[in-house]
């Protein structure tokens, strides 16, 4: 009987990739609210694990912004029909009370996606790109970018994670 796709997947495609993440990780978080001008670093702390039978993955983060309690949660999964990546993204500062949803695809070493966000008394919605970078067993980076409407980019924010 032949493998299905997803189960090729979860054994040296996208799926397995991601469950190669599963874990405890520390980390350092720095943010930027202008570019290039850095407006806070604190630890994080972060929790991965693979839910619905490795279809996808549930990243929990938590630590502080400008000295307040900072949560998010995003869900990753990769859309074999489709071919493309996708994430849905939470928290209590950026988001505010909204989702942001994204898309994208597998890179050399993660994965890219890119959504919009923006809230009344914005005439414009900006983009919002986040890059999973795998850099091996040990280590991850996530890192986001705020995408002006005139598509001008500027990092927002970097997570440098360590397993634990």
């Amino acid at each position: 009987m032949s493998k299905s796709k997803f189960d090729i997947s979860k054994e040296n495609g996208p799926h397995h990739r991601l469950a190669a993440l599963v874990g405890s990780w520390d980390g350092t978080t720095r943010t930027w609210f202008e570019k290039d001008i850095l407006a806070d670093e604190s630890p994080m702390r972060g929790r991965i694990s693979m839910i619905m039978d490795g279809r996808f993955l549930s990243y929990e983060y938590e630590g502080t912004l400008n000295g307040k309690p900072f949560e998010g949660k995003m869900l990753w999964a990769y859309d074999l029909g489709n071919e493309k990546c996708q994430c849905s993204w939470v928290d209590s500062f950026h988001m505010g009370t909204g989702i942001l949803q994204s898309e994208g695809h597998e890179t050399g070493n993660g994965f890219a996606v890119t959504g919009k966000y923006g809230w009344i008394g914005i005439p414009e919605p900006w983009g919002w790109r986040t890059e999973l970078e795998i850099i091996n067993s040990t280590q991850f980076i996530i890192r986001a970018y705020n995408i002006s409407p005139e598509g001008d980019e500027a990092k927002a924010t970097e997570t440098i994670y360590h397993r634990i």
